[in-house]
């Protein structure tokens, strides 16, 4: 079941000057950073409320993150969902029709268990289920 959005993912092709503006210009503070090796990208991490900003920076021109930027330029790149049980959250993806990215969870940041939804299933709109590892 999704319990609630837990993050807007946000692709940035300079993290050190995304942070200053979402610092300066917005009052955010950033929380966190992290590499995240596996989808080559640095992330940093701010909260709005009871929902966290992660602003992805590629770390190579294969990451899906500089293929997104190539293509889209700056912007929001993804809706996370956070859910109870990310596994049976995929199979009632797939069983709706929803063409799953990732039919098996994988290792992402902030300690969580990720998998996304293509967003030609998804109404244009690149969705992650996302849960704390267990």
């Amino acid at each position: 079941m999704i319990t609630k959005i837990d993050h807007l993912g946000i692709a940035v092709k300079n993290l050190d000057e995304s942070i200053a503006y979402y610092e300066s210009a917005l009052g955010l503070h950033c929380h966190g950073r992290e590499e995240v090796a596996s989808q080559k990208v640095k992330t940093a991490f701010f909260e709005a409320g009871e929902v966290h900003l992660e602003l992805l920076e590629p770390t190579s021109d294969e990451s899906p993150i500089a293929k997104f930027l190539e293509k889209n330029g700056e912007g929001i790149h993804h809706i996370a969902f956070a859910v109870e049980d990310i596994e049976d959250q995929l199979k009632k993806a797939s069983e709706a029709g929803v063409r799953l990215i990732h039919e098996v969870p994988f290792e992402g940041a902030a300690d969580k268990l990720v998998a996304f939804l293509h967003p030609k299933s998804t109404h244009g709109v690149l969705t992650e289920f996302c849960m704390p590892k267990q």
